[in-house]
């Protein structure tokens, strides 16, 4: 799950919206890995679900996918979004709810800013900036304390 545990009003979401992400979550991947769809875009593609959000009211709910082995995160989601009828009938049937909240797809993007911010890090100008005379002496006893806690 995400780290972001506030809505987009910036209020903290409830024990509550988390817990029943949590569980729509673990049913939509079971649903996933249990059904096969006639559509050329799912069709031998494993999915990821990484986060399922809810809204206060929990109504509705976006489920954040990535799929796995290249395939193309935009037809995946579009695809996906097209079935969601079949997922919220599905997910009806698994979860106790009082209304099971309307589902929506969105790619999660969250893998490709880590590995960006990463990139960014390990550049040159970074590593440069994090380097100097003075803290050379600093890093290496820190890396002599470090090899003594082991």
């Amino acid at each position: 799950m995400s780290s972001n545990s506030k809505n987009r009003s910036g209020t903290p979401r409830s024990q509550r919206q988390l817990r029943v992400g949590e569980e729509i979550r673990h049913a939509m991947s079971e649903i996933l890995n249990r059904t096969s769809f006639n559509d050329p875009h799912l069709e031998g593609v494993i999915i990821t679900i990484s986060e399922v959000r809810i809204s206060p009211d929990l109504k509705n709910a976006t489920a954040f996918v990535v799929p796995l082995g290249g395939a193309d995160l935009e037809a995946v989601t579009k695809s996906l979004n097209k079935a969601n009828g079949f997922f919220r009938r599905e997910l009806s049937h698994m979860l106790r709810l009082r209304s099971c909240p309307r589902i929506g797809f969105e790619p999660d993007t969250s893998f490709d800013e880590a590995a960006k911010i990463n990139t960014l890090l390990q550049s040159d100008s970074v590593q440069q900036d994090l380097r100097h005379d003075d803290d050379d002496e600093w890093i290496e006893s820190r890396a002599g304390d470090d090899e003594a806690d082991s």
